[in-house]
């Protein structure tokens, strides 16, 4: 335009341009005010039309940010995404990651990628994302790989819930067989199941179990109140601030809704808050959802900050396990102990209230999936190692049919650096115990405790056992273990009971009489196969069991 032209006002422009210029600002104020609202509500999951959309819909399945992503939402190796970053397919040419839910499977390579030394050393629990972690294949171990139509049902049943999950496991013998593929329930108990459950369960009829992680205990209920009241007991109509102080101050703080249909299928589910789980999960202050996902499980939603609580708990259950073995042991000794760790004390096992083949079973049709969970731990310990000249073949980590031996290191320096490393409340509980044991005076006995306190965070000391962690070691075997058992006993007991207790509130009359009437038929069953085959238990911690 010359200088000194008129400038032409929008009168004076044909009504074309005019209207392209109105239809510009108009767009600008859409895209500048009410996008950014309408992205806010949909990380809120507040929308109420979006749980309308067919599941299939895009919106369904990348809208919320409680969606955290498992290792099947990595890039070609690089760090996890979150949000609008994480994309619907991933782009990888492992068929089996798509299909499993994991960026790598156990057998598809002798070893899974190795656990970074020391990662335990000073773990910070208050990490946001994934990128955080000690290594981008950091707890992959965690993630069991099932059948992609079977894994896809179960997440569609998540997507029921307007509440926010942050994290969410399915676990069970509704989602890993316990027992033979061959053998059948009378009835089947879900109404209208999907084809994938009907097909992964076998006709066998089996409720799922859920537990779901969430951030604001009284807020989720607030909204799942509205969602699903049918799922509560009386206990809901005193509204989510009861509901929420029943799930926070008693028992595990845990806040189960069994026997409720959600897609056609039969589940029960469990509420707890974030930071009861971690707490429980490193500490071990209850070891109730720590026994739980000491076993193999499902994740369908990753949270960071669990993931790197859990690994602890994995590590955890070895080291406690191996001062209940021997030298010498294989493989279903180890697992077996670590899957009754959580059993000792539970008041439910001096009770015919669950099958007395428990353990046994999970360990026996769980084999692989408990090698995928805890081999890449094993191999970080410098004490134990498998000894077995099976472990060298490609594909051994997937062969059900291998029980490989291992070897521990009883040296009491290195058993005392294991004792040291324990969970922090379940350590101070067996410190009591040899304090008692010893004689120990209560001031020497309290300076002890306070050096060693892994909470103070300007101590750079690492986790070395010191005089008292090998005496403790190097107890007689038959002593130690006896202590540790009653160790852990001490710290199931009481959660345990109050517990099961609490869910004859939580679940309501008639549906804890139909819980226990199917607890005492298992019982049962377990009792009569038992004698007709002489099934012996596996592990050490085999012979008292416990699992919803």
């Amino acid at each position: 335009m010359a200088i000194g032209a008129p400038v032409r006002s929008s009168a004076n422009l044909p009504l074309s341009i005019v209207g392209l210029m109105a239809k510009k600002t108009s767009w600008q104020i859409i895209c500048s005010s009410v996008i950014p609202s309408l992205k806010q509500c949909l990380l809120l999951g507040r929308v109420g039309w979006l749980y309308k959309l067919p599941p299939e819909h895009p919106l369904r399945r990348r809208s919320f940010a409680s969606v955290t992503p498992s290792p099947d939402v990595r890039t070609n190796g690089g760090s996890p995404k979150t949000g609008s970053d994480v994309s619907p397919k991933p782009k990888t040419t492992d068929t089996r990651s798509q299909s499993d839910g994991t960026a790598s499977s156990p057998d598809s390579s002798a070893r899974q990628p190795s656990i970074p030394p020391d990662w335990d050393e000073k773990p910070n629990l208050s990490i946001s994302a994934f990128s955080q972690l000690p290594s981008s294949t950091f707890g992959h171990n965690q993630h069991m790989i099932i059948n992609s139509d079977f894994k896809e049902a179960l997440r569609q049943i998540l997507w029921q819930f307007r509440a926010p999950i942050r994290y969410a496991f399915a676990y069970g013998s509704g989602v890993f067989p316990q027992t033979a593929s061959g053998s059948k329930s009378a009835s089947t108990v879900h109404p209208h199941p999907s084809r994938a459950i009907s097909s992964m369960q076998g006709g066998q009829g089996k409720m799922i179990d859920f537990v779901f992680g969430v951030s604001y205990t009284q807020h989720w209920h607030s909204l799942n109140l509205h969602q699903h009241r049918d799922h509560y007991s009386a206990i809901g109509s005193l509204g989510s601030s009861f509901v929420s102080r029943v799930q926070d101050r008693y028992g595990a703080g845990v806040y189960f809704n069994p026997y409720v249909t959600v897609n056609g299928t039969l589940i029960k589910y469990g509420v707890v808050n974030l930071d009861t789980l971690c707490r429980d999960l490193s500490e071990w202050d209850t070891l109730y959802l720590a026994g739980r996902l000491q076993k193999p499980v499902k994740i369908l939603r990753d949270d960071p900050r669990v993931r790197l609580a859990n690994q602890l708990n994995l590590i955890s259950a070895v080291r406690t396990a191996l001062l209940l073995l021997p030298s010498e042991f294989t493989e279903q000794d180890l697992y077996g102990t670590i899957a009754g760790l959580s059993y000792l004390g539970d008041p439910r096992m001096s009770l015919p209230a669950e099958n007395p083949n428990k353990v046994a079973n999970i360990v026996k049709y769980q084999l692989p999936n408990f090698r995928r969970l805890y081999a890449p731990l094993i191999e970080n310990l410098p004490n134990v190692a498998f000894h077995d000249a099976r472990c060298t073949s490609a594909d051994w980590m997937a062969d059900p049919e291998t029980n490989a031996t291992m070897a521990q290191d009883m040296d009491p320096k290195k058993r005392g650096n294991m004792v040291r490393r324990l969970p922090r409340a379940f350590r101070a509980k067996l410190y009591f115990r040899y304090q008692s044991k010893f004689q120990i005076p209560q001031r020497d006995f309290v300076r002890m405790l306070e050096e060693s306190d892994d909470k103070d965070p300007t101590r750079v000391k690492r986790q070395q056992g010191g005089v008292f962690e090998q005496r403790v070691a190097g107890d007689r075997p038959e002593d130690l273990r006896k202590e540790v058992k009653r160790s852990i006993k001490s710290t199931v007991q009481w959660p345990s009971a109050t517990q099961s207790l609490k869910a004859i509130a939580t679940a309501g009359l008639v549906r804890s009489i139909r819980y226990v009437r199917e607890k005492m038929a298992k019982h049962r069953q377990g009792q009569q196969r038992q004698k007709e085959n002489g099934t012996p238990r596996a592990g050490s911690g085999s012979t008292e069991n416990k699992e919803s």
